[in-house]
């Protein structure tokens, strides 16, 4: 079951997606607890390190127990790319990721994200000056394509390869897409029959069933699974489960989903804060809850949550209802 990039050894398939403000340090460790085997931070700027902003540091916060682990970078200039790599390479991480799949308007109109999808010979330039500059592993993660009409996923995917990329993950939408309509997997198949190192296949995982496809259908060496984790940590045992029995691991149960929602915030408090880790705990129990009886009422007291005991004694009452 287990790959390499470069000279890392991933123990599995499963891979958990980069998300900006969802994959902060707590999430990734409870994720790594329910058996996922890589990690990826949220997206940093390069800039940002180079001009040691205090939100960047924040975003660099790394713990030995959930390595191996993926720091994730953009930016389109390769000089600044490159020496920020090399800035940070003394850090507790073992693979350098370079984002080429963001769609967020204020990325893509810095020509950073997925608008390099536009620029092949810019990717050549920054994979190939980044993976020069450390001795980490440089993976790469890029779109279908920029828009329906530029499909070139095949294409960027070989000259990530050639300048030294040592993986590449492909979300199988087009920029113009966002997270809309349906991934496209056959494009994650094309790029596996194109390149010769490992492709990690993204978009659409939301069930065990889907990742057994998708490994079928595109004959990936990972999959990285992103929106389907958002409070859904059990996912990666699910899929695990299921990939090597065949049986679909029960839900959890109300009780075990309350102690994870509270692991997960007093985890939240203690990196960043209360006021703020239980402000950003919002969305995410937002997302645990969903599905679960009585949910929706839930939903809209929790923006009402201002510390932890605001939390327990909320899900207190829900649990009780």
């Amino acid at each position: 079951m287990s790959f390499y990039i470069g000279d890392v050894e991933i123990k599995g398939k499963l891979c958990l997606g980069p998300m900006a403000g969802v994959t902060d340090l707590p999430f990734r460790l409870l994720c790594k607890e329910k058996g996922v085997d890589l990690v990826c931070t949220e997206m940093v700027s390069a800039k940002g390190i180079k001009y040691n902003n205090k939100n960047t540091k924040e975003l660099l916060e790394l713990d030995n127990r959930e390595r191996p682990v993926a720091i994730q970078i953009f930016g389109s200039d390769p000089d600044i790319m490159a020496d920020m790599s090399k800035k940070i390479e003394d850090m507790d991480f073992d693979i350098l990721d370079i984002n080429m799949g963001c769609p967020v308007p204020k990325v893509v109109n810095n020509g950073e994200g997925s608008a390099l999808m536009n620029n092949p010979a810019l990717v050549g330039q920054i994979v190939s000056k980044v993976s020069k500059a450390i001795k980490k592993p440089v993976t790469v993660k890029i779109r279908k394509g920029f828009t329906k009409d530029s499909i070139n996923a095949v294409e960027i995917a070989k000259i990530a390869e050639e300048s030294g990329a040592a993986a590449v993950a492909v979300h199988g939408r087009t920029r113009e897409q966002y997270y809309s309509g349906k991934a496209d997997w056959d494009i994650i198949a094309r790029v596996k029959e194109a390149v010769s190192i490992p492709v990690i296949g993204n978009g659409d995982i939301f069930t065990p069933e889907d990742a057994y496809r998708m490994i079928k259908e595109t004959a990936c060496d990972a999959i990285m699974i992103a929106r389907g984790a958002r409070g859904n940590p059990w996912i990666f045992e699910q899929i695990k489960e299921y990939l090597e029995t065949g049986v679909i691991k029960a839900k959890p149960d109300f009780d075990q989903l309350v102690d994870m929602i509270i692991r997960h915030a007093r985890m939240s408090i203690e990196l960043k804060g209360e006021y703020i880790g239980m402000r950003e705990m919002r969305k995410h129990v937002a997302w645990y809850t969903s599905g679960y009886p009585g949910s929706a009422k839930l939903r809209n007291r929790v923006n009402e949550m201002e510390s932890i005991s605001d939390l327990e004694s909320l899900l207190d009452q829900y649990k009780n209802n």
